[in-house]
């Protein structure tokens, strides 16, 4: 309760700016003086400033908070996904988790029930939900810090690719156009993703059905690389028929009907 109260105090301040803490007490359902209670504590950890009557992020929290954000957008869906690309996992095999919003569920579901794994990643918060976890060896690539989506790119990234082989790659994507091809959002993410889809067999996919019909700038692969791909049954069925004629093997996860 106290986790999810934090969340959306900080969801709010990200969208908003500053906020009274009355408004911060509507937006969760709290108490004035909980919500006190819990900006005096994100104070104390450097996350926001307490101002006259409410609060705004610190400087330099912003990335961290906009990552949190997008990791809770459609969360059913990508908790549903990573829970069954989860059963796709093989005990005493190597794999790589790019740093994703959606592979990070998968992350949390190794988490809860460890299997022995060699886990590589790109993204500094997937390597933090598996530090400590029995039988999981991770390793992090090296590179250039790319702050928007806590992720490591860049050459030397890319090099230390070139030198691996996985027998999984679960891939995010930020957008898959009409044109059946994946897309993210920054340049140099799309040749790390490429790259990382060269170097293993099976390319695992795990996109949610808002990235279907979205868009992005930087194209990275044709849907079709992937190996499997798996999405969510909010996918419209003008898409679920595009790639059943792509030969994508998808894997379609029910969800509970939209309000």
């Amino acid at each position: 309760m106290q986790s999810d109260r934090i969340n959306k105090i900080q969801h709010h301040l990200y969208s908003n700016g500053f906020a009274r803490v009355e408004e911060l007490a509507d937006a969760t359902g709290a108490s004035i003086v909980t919500i006190r209670r819990d900006l005096q504590r994100l104070e104390e950890n450097g996350i926001v400033t307490r101002t006259h009557g409410g609060a705004r992020l610190a400087d330099g929290a912003g990335p961290e908070i906009a990552f949190q954000a997008r990791a809770q957008d459609h969360v059913e869906a990508k908790r549903a996904i990573g829970e069954v690309a989860f059963g796709l996992l093989r005990p005493h095999t190597t794999v790589f988790l790019d740093a994703g919003t959606t592979v990070l569920q998968l992350a949390r579901r190794l988490r809860l029930e460890p299997l022995p794994l060699t886990v590589f990643t790109n993204g500094l918060a997937v390597a933090q939900e598996l530090v400590n976890v029995e039988n999981v060896s991770v390793n992090l690539l090296g590179g250039q810090l790319r702050n928007e989506n806590l992720s490591m790119v860049g050459p030397y990234a890319e090099q230390m690719l070139g030198e691996l082989w996985f027998d999984q790659l679960y891939l995010g994507t930020s957008a898959v156009r009409d044109d059946a091809r994946m897309y993210t959002l920054n340049p140099a993410e799309a040749s790390l993703n490429r790259v990382m889809i060269g170097r293993t067999s099976q390319p695992i996919v795990l996109a949610d059905s808002s990235k279907f019909g979205d868009s992005a700038p930087y194209a990275v692969a044709p849907v079709t690389a992937a190996h499997t791909l798996i999405t969510d049954s909010r996918l419209d069925a003008a898409w679920k028929t595009r790639l059943a004629e792509l030969n994508v093997a998808a894997t379609v996860v029910p969800l509970g009907r939209t309000s």
